[in-house]
């Protein structure tokens, strides 16, 4: 994304936002790229959106937000999805305080949120991964060999799957259910 369309983004986004939910609302709007946060994948962005400190629980601040403003919400998110398709996230989040170590945040998806193909019947698994896996998914997407990090663990399965070795380990766990059947 260039510099200039990351910049109008965040000011448009953070002044609409400031005008439906009330000014000073929103102490900044933050287009983040992949490498500034680990949960940014290659070729995609996040809106981080930065709330202003109500003195409440930050969680119920969050919570209390969300609630509050969830039209003008939606609205951010359709917007993003129509003018900026690599823009795959928005985050609401409050500035974190010196010491922190994490802070609350409210999180979605900003395109559609079932991208199977008809017909398809997936499970949502979340995983943790150390940084080592995320350059291997990471170079994967970058390569153009899957289009983004949950492909590139169903390739990966599917590269194990087809191992014969697999193959074998189903069939002794067959057998060992047999044998604890019969115990």
């Amino acid at each position: 994304m260039e510099q200039e369309d990351k910049e109008r983004l965040e000011r448009g986004a953070e002044a609409e936002l400031n005008r439906r939910c009330g000014d000073g609302t929103v102490q900044k709007v933050e287009v983040l790229q992949y490498g500034d946060d680990p949960v940014i994948e290659p070729g995609q962005a996040m809106v981080r959106v930065i709330l202003t400190p109500t003195g409440e629980d930050p969680e119920a601040a969050l919570h209390a937000f969300e609630r509050a403003h969830s039209g003008a919400i939606e609205d951010l998110r359709k917007t993003i999805a129509q003018a900026m398709p690599s823009i795959g996230r928005v985050q609401f989040t409050l500035p974190a305080q010196p010491g922190e170590r994490g802070h609350p945040t409210i999180s979605m998806s900003v395109g559609p949120l079932d991208r199977t193909a008809p017909g398809r019947s997936l499970t949502a698994v979340m995983a943790r991964l150390d940084p080592r896996d995320v350059e291997v998914l990471d170079t994967l997407t970058t390569a153009g060999i899957v289009p983004n990090r949950a492909e590139g663990v169903r390739w990966a399965l599917a590269r194990i799957r087809e191992r014969p070795a697999y193959t074998q380990l189903r069939e002794h766990i067959g057998k060992i259910d047999e044998l604890k059947a019969q115990l």
